[in-house]
């Protein structure tokens, strides 16, 4: 069995979908009710639980039985909360919530854990043309809406290399830049307001024959992941006993901003219609370029990005947004 701790976000319903096409019983679990749970109720090798990880008497009710491993997805991101005033939050559930989920494994004598970490951390190392690996110290902002929650995940992750070591646990930890995929993720939160994803602007612009803005430096490059192959390096990570500590799980290729406009206006641009390029230098763009090196990833447990090619992203990104379950996530989403 799979324990998957936020089982209903992004990346756990990717997750769902892959190890079910490997036979794996799973046990969700989530904090507020989702519409991912109908979708999957049905079937019977999955069993949702709802759990808040902050609450460690929650914990009583998964009553684990020959657990492979144990998935900690769920975690409070500034993306997904209103407003800007949330520290003992992030404190709550980043933090004790982790701690929880570790003494769990504990006591139940669960040695896998993976968990997942913002690339904020070393966001003062960004560069375009250094990649940088996991040996490279923590440098990160201490101002901006962003700050407290990577502090909280920081510890997080310190936890977690604790109990590595004080208790011979295999814990790793997923540093994830931003992971493009199809979902119901379309509107974030930045600095606590609400505003449509850059990504998914970019997108719903050349499908309607508008014009797509790139504000700032075009030649901004990022090193993308995308949902699959974040997909990929959990399920290899599940089957190995070499996986253990810090991980960067990105593409290991930048892709500039202007070539990510082109590549989306290619892609989902009608016959009809065909969105322009208008370039705006005079507005800042808040995200500096970056790059990361996955060679240790790549060395335990062979993770090898399958999309680092972004018109390869896209085109797939394309047919995903086409599947039942999309269509029915992003339905219901709007309905709620």
């Amino acid at each position: 069995m799979i324990i998957i701790v936020g089982a209903t976000g992004f990346i756990g319903t990717y997750l769902i979908d892959e190890l079910l096409k490997q036979g794996k019983d799973i046990l969700g679990t989530y904090y507020n009710n989702s519409s991912i749970n109908n979708y999957y109720f049905n079937n019977p090798k999955i069993k949702m639980i709802k759990l808040d990880i902050s609450r460690k008497e929650d914990f009583k009710k998964l009553q684990p039985q020959n657990v492979e491993a144990v998935i900690l997805l769920s975690s409070l991101l500034p993306a997904n909360i209103k407003g800007t005033e949330n520290k003992e939050k992030y404190i709550r559930i980043n933090i004790l919530g982790t701690l929880n989920v570790l003494n769990f494994c504990k006591e139940n004598n669960i040695k896998k854990i993976i968990s997942t970490t913002t690339y904020a951390d070393v966001k003062n190392l960004w560069s375009s043309n250094n990649a940088i690996n996991e040996n490279q110290l923590r440098s990160y902002s201490l101002i901006g809406d962003h700050a407290v929650y990577t502090i909280t995940k920081n510890a997080a992750s310190d936890l977690i290399e604790h109990y590595n070591q004080e208790f011979q646990l295999q814990g790793s930890i997923f540093r994830l830049p931003p992971v493009y995929g199809a979902g119901p993720h379309s509107d974030i939160y930045v600095n606590g307001i609400l505003r449509s994803s850059a990504v998914n602007t970019f997108i719903n612009n050349a499908i309607n024959g508008k014009d797509i803005e790139i504000w700032g430096n075009r030649n901004l490059k990022r090193d993308i992941v995308y949902i699959k192959d974040v997909v990929q390096a959990f399920i290899k990570a599940i089957g190995t006993n070499k996986s253990i500590g810090m991980y960067n799980i990105s593409s290991g290729k930048t892709v500039t901003l202007e070539d990510q406009a082109s590549i989306i206006i290619k892609t989902f641009s009608t016959t009809r219609n065909t969105s322009k390029i208008i370039y705006k230098p005079q507005y800042p763009n808040n995200t500096k370029s970056f790059l990361f090196d996955i060679t240790k990833a790549k060395n335990d447990f062979n993770y090898e990005p399958e999309y680092t090619n972004f018109k390869d992203m896209m085109i797939d990104y394309k047919k995903e947004l086409e599947t039942d379950k999309i269509k029915y996530l992003i339905k219901t989403r709007i309905k709620q």
